[in-house]
C-alpha cells in the first residue's frame, strides 16, 4: 500500500480510503459484525484511512472494526451538516461517543457548495476550530460534489482538507466539467490542502471500464487519496490490486462485473416527492406517484434513502 501526507496536514493516509457508505444502512445494510469485519479486513491490508459521516449510521461498525487496534495507527474522516455551534458540538460529541474516540482525524462540513454555504455554516467551523485548539479535531475539512466549492474552499486557510468528486467522465460534478473540477483541484493542492478524492467510478457507473476508470483518478498527482466504496472482501482486495498495480485480478474483476448496482424503491412508496427534492444529480422523479430511479444520473450514493418518511429506498 502507498502512503502520503494528507497536504500540509501532517497526517499520513494510504492512497486508498476505505468508504463507509456502502456497508451501512443507506446501502447495504450489514449486520454490525459483517461490517466491521470487512472495514477490519481492510486495515489489516494496509488500509489505515476511513471515510464516514453522520449521515452513513457507520460509526459504531468502524467502533467495532477498531478493537484491539492502536486508535492512532488508522485515521477517521466523518461529515455532518452542522451549520451552528450547537449543531457542531452535537456532532462533534456524537461522533467522539459512536466511534469510541477521544478525537477525530478530519472534521468535514458536508456538501458545501460555494463561498456563499461556507460562510452561512462558519459558525460551525469556529467551534471546530476550538476544538481542534484542544486535541478534539486533528484537521477541519470540506466535502463537495461542485467545482465552486473547492474554489471556495481554497480562500479559507482554515480549511485544510477537502473531498471532492472526481472520475474520468465527470460523473456527479454539479456545475462543470471534469477538467474544471480539476483545475480547481489542482490550486487546492498548490495551495497545501489536503485532497482525497470520491466517486473514482461514478457511483458505479464505471464499474465496465473499472481499471482504465482507477487508473485516471490514481495517476492525477494532486490527488492524495481516494475514497472508495467497498462491500465485500473482493472489492477491498480488488481495490488494493488496483493502487498497487494498475490491475485486478480475472477472477475478482468478473465478480466486481456482476455486482451492478440499483436503486431498490419499495412497492409502499406513497410519491410524497422529498427524495427527488434533496437529490441534487436528478437521479430521481415521481412518476405515477411513486419514485423512479434514473440511472443516466443516479450516482448511487444513497442519500435520498435518509429523506425518506417511509423507509422504501436502499441502494443495493
Amino acid at each position: 500500500m502507498k502512503y502520503t501526507y494528507l497536504g500540509n496536514t501532517n497526517i499520513k493516509v494510504s492512497k486508498l480510503c476505505f468508504g463507509s457508505l456502502t456497508i451501512g444502512p443507506l446501502q447495504r445494510n450489514f449486520s454490525l459484525d459483517k461490517g466491521a469485519e470487512i472495514i477490519r479486513y481492510g486495515i489489516n491490508n494496509g488500509i489505515n484511512f476511513i471515510d464516514t459521516a453522520e449521515l452513513y449510521e457507520t460509526y459504531s461498525y468502524i467502533s467495532k472494526a477498531l478493537k484491539g487496534i492502536n486508535r492512532e495507527k488508522v485515521v477517521i474522516a466523518t461529515k455532518s451538516y452542522s451549520y451552528s455551534k450547537k449543531t457542531a458540538q452535537e456532532s462533534l460529541n456524537k461522533a467522539l461517543k459512536e466511534l469510541n474516540t477521544d478525537y477525530i482525524d478530519i472534521f468535514l462540513l458536508h456538501e458545501q457548495e460555494s463561498e456563499l454555504t461556507i460562510k452561512g455554516h462558519y459558525e460551525a467551523i469556529e467551534y471546530f476550530i476550538n476544538a481542534k485548539k484542544k486535541g478534539l479535531i486533528r484537521s477541519i475539512g470540506i466535502s463537495t460534489h461542485r467545482v465552486e466549492g473547492v474554489l471556495a474552499a481554497n480562500k479559507f486557510s482554515e480549511i485544510e482538507v477537502i473531498h471532492p468528486i472526481i472520475n474520468i467522465k465527470g460523473i456527479g460534478i454539479q456545475d462543470g466539467t471534469r477538467d474544471d473540477m480539476l483545475k480547481a483541484i489542482k490550486k487546492a493542492y498548490d495551495m497545501g490542502k489536503g485532497i482525497y478524492g470520491m466517486k473514482p467510478l461514478g457511483g458505479g457507473h464505471l464499474i465496465n471500464n473499472v481499471e482504465k476508470a482507477f487508473n485516471y483518478v490514481n495517476n492525477i498527482k494532486y490527488i492524495h487519496s481516494i475514497a472508495v466504496g467497498m462491500q465485500s472482501f473482493d472489492e477491498v482486495d480488488g481495490n488494493i490490486k488496483l493502487v498497487e498495480t494498475g490491475k485486478i485480478p480475472e477472477t475478482i474483476k468478473e465478480k466486481l462485473r456482476q455486482r451492478k448496482r440499483r436503486l431498490l424503491i419499495h412497492d409502499w412508496c406513497v410519491g410524497c416527492g422529498k427524495c427527488a427534492e434533496v437529490c441534487k444529480h436528478g437521479g430521481l422523479s415521481i412518476i405515477n406517484n411513486k419514485a423512479t430511479p434514473n440511472y443516466e444520473k443516479c450516482i448511487f450514493c444513497g442519500y435520498c434513502a435518509n429523506y425518506c418518511p417511509e423507509f422504501c429506498i436502499k441502494v443495493i
